[in-house]
């Protein structure tokens, strides 16, 4: 900044030692120079500008400005293509506005080579960048070092008549070309006729263009660092995605889904949630948070992870058990052919069949009752307690010791009545959310995202205190937690991949999102436009299998699986990023 206004003092001192001397082509309003308290405003504008459209359309407003030119254009050096990309068109005259350097502007870019090579000095731009000079041309019409055919063919097709040119180099701090700002037609401030660009002009602009060239390079930067944050977030929430059958796309349907609701929450204008708005960074920093919720499942051991029985371990032990109870049945065939033979060797009556085959087929029944108790197919009540304990009694011998048909941890594993973790495996699978808040707290966040670790880790926590990790209290979780933790439930409910359990189908799912809001687990007032949005429709559509999507109700009223046409715009469910696209 202080090379900047250098540069500007010493434009200054060039127009009042020039207009002392008698510049030979000064026009005759040389008033045209800049008040120093202008150039203060451009120099903090163009420092102060992140977003690159913004700053590129403000650079090319600001050198018109200073010059009182017609029109500019601004083009941006595409180091891949070898091309300046047009990036910026403006012209008042004509009433032309064209910007956006990820936009297309129907104008092709310049090449710096020809096709064998050789650099291109045809063009008055890429001429502007190879030389890294500054190009005034007083008439371009007039001008033999250039091919400016394609000026004429523009002034012939729209009645204008280009003449004064200014192209100046954007270099930055390393002396390299990012880009040209090319200036047309000055104009003088008290009779508005064409006239050349002045050298004090030219100076000023020159120091714009170097200025302008830092701030793309720190615009660039900060956009780059972005993508970059953003690239390895999603590369980690892929990771875990993939980590486990169980997890994969979790992640991803959380995160959209997460998004989606703040995104519906920003634009309504009636109803309770009518005061909350989110800026488009604040937007970024939820989906951030919405990503990185689960991170602490990297330490997460897999065999808990993927647990689908609850005899698993780092293998399904009811095949154990299984082989316990062979070992068992061949005991007792073991000691009934003694029998036999005792009582052969002594004329007695062989033991009774039918009593040893009766026992074998309690031990087959009793082995399918816990397969299926391990499975979760069957409920756990007092009866099914009595019939574990009763099995789990029963002992056979190997080498002198005596071994039981259930141990006492798969007892208590086979005594779990809801889901197939235990305590002791409930509290590692917690401990995931303690461990995402140690990650990401660690992680130095952009100012913009300093929330995504407390929204992450909000995940599992309820209004009414009985979450985890923390047990906050509503008036300590915000609004995006909230979103999150809806989110996070409900892909949990109708997730069909899971190895412990089916998808719920719509209804059963949406009647538990209820049943959660109104016992003051969840946010109702999100709850409710989650459901009257179409958002629960749409996420169906694109998530949910064929046998999953039904009829559901909310509310006392009835809604479809599938969005209703022109419900709030909506007919199409679009893949995350289009027009008017949800997820």
């Amino acid at each position: 900044m202080v090379v900047f206004f250098e540069v500007y003092a010493n434009s200054a001192d060039l127009a009042i030692s020039t207009r002392a001397e008698g510049e030979e082509n000064m026009p005759p309003d040389t008033e045209n120079r800049i008040d120093i308290s202008e150039l203060v405003r451009v120099g903090i504008a163009l420092s102060s500008e992140k977003n690159l459209d913004q700053l590129l359309d403000l650079i090319v407003a600001e050198a018109r400005k200073i010059t009182n030119a017609d029109g500019g254009s601004l083009y941006i050096f595409n180091e891949k293509k070898d091309t300046l990309q047009f990036a910026v068109i403006q012209n008042r005259k004509l009433n032309v506005w064209q910007k956006g350097i990820d936009r297309i502007i129907s104008w092709p870019p310049i090449p710096l080579h020809d096709a064998d090579g050789r650099e291109n000095y045809r063009n008055v731009a890429s001429a502007c960048a190879l030389q890294k000079k500054i190009i005034n041309i007083p008439d371009v019409y007039k001008d033999r070092d250039f091919d400016f055919s394609g000026t004429r063919a523009f002034d012939r097709m729209n009645d204008y008549r280009s003449v004064s040119m200014l192209v100046v180099p954007m270099l930055d701090h390393e002396d390299e070309v990012i880009g040209v700002l090319q200036l047309i037609n000055a104009r003088a401030l008290k009779t508005s006729n064409i006239t050349l660009f002045l050298q004090s002009q030219q100076e000023i602009v020159r120091s714009l263009a170097s200025q302008a060239a830092v701030a793309i390079n720190n615009a660039r930067f900060i956009s780059d660092l972005e993508k970059l944050l953003h690239a390895f977030v999603e590369a980690i929430a892929r990771a875990i995605d993939e980590k486990s059958p169980s997890t994969r796309g979790h992640i991803t349907r959380v995160s959209e889904l997460t998004d989606a609701m703040a995104r519906e929450i920003a634009k309504i204008k009636t109803g309770p949630l009518e005061q909350v708005s989110f800026t488009a960074a604040q937007l970024d920093e939820i989906r951030l948070a919405a990503l990185m919720h689960d991170i602490g499942k990297i330490v997460t051991p897999e065999h808990v992870i993927d647990k689908g029985t609850k005899l698993e371990g780092l293998s399904d032990r009811i095949e154990v058990v299984r082989l316990r109870v062979e070992v068992f049945k061949r005991d007792l065939r073991v000691q009934w052919l003694e029998k036999a033979w005792t009582a052969a060797q002594k004329n007695e009556p062989a033991p009774d069949g039918e009593e040893l085959e009766q026992s074998l087929r309690q031990l087959d029944q009793d082995f399918e009752f816990i397969a299926l108790l391990n499975g979760c197919i069957l409920q756990v009540d007092a009866a099914a307690e009595r019939r574990v304990a009763a099995f789990a009694a029963k002992t056979f011998r190997i080498k002198d010791t005596t071994q039981p048909l259930l141990y006492p941890d798969e007892v208590s594993n086979l005594f779990i009545r809801y889901g197939n973790l235990n305590q002791s495996e409930r509290g590692i699978i917690n401990q995931h959310v303690v461990m995402t808040g140690k990650m990401l707290e660690d992680v130095p966040f952009p100012r913009r995202f300093r929330n995504v670790p407390r929204f992450a880790v909000m995940h599992h926590e309820k209004l009414n205190g009985k979450g985890y990790p923390h047990g906050l209290s509503q008036d300590m979780i915000p609004l995006p937690a909230r979103i999150l933790a809806i989110a996070d439930i409900f892909e949990a409910l109708t997730a069909a991949d899971r190895s412990y359990k089916n998808g719920k189908k719509l209804s059963e799912a949406v009647r538990i999102l209820e049943e959660m809001a109104e016992s003051g687990f969840l946010d109702k007032e999100v709850c409710d436009l989650f459901v009257t949005s179409g958002l629960v429709s749409e996420y169906a559509c694109r998530y949910l299998d064929d046998v999953q999507r039904d009829a559901f109700s909310w509310g006392n009223k009835v809604y479809a699986a599938e969005p209703e046409v022109g419900e709030k715009g909506r007919n199409t469910v679009k893949p995350h990023g289009e027009d008017s696209a949800v997820f």
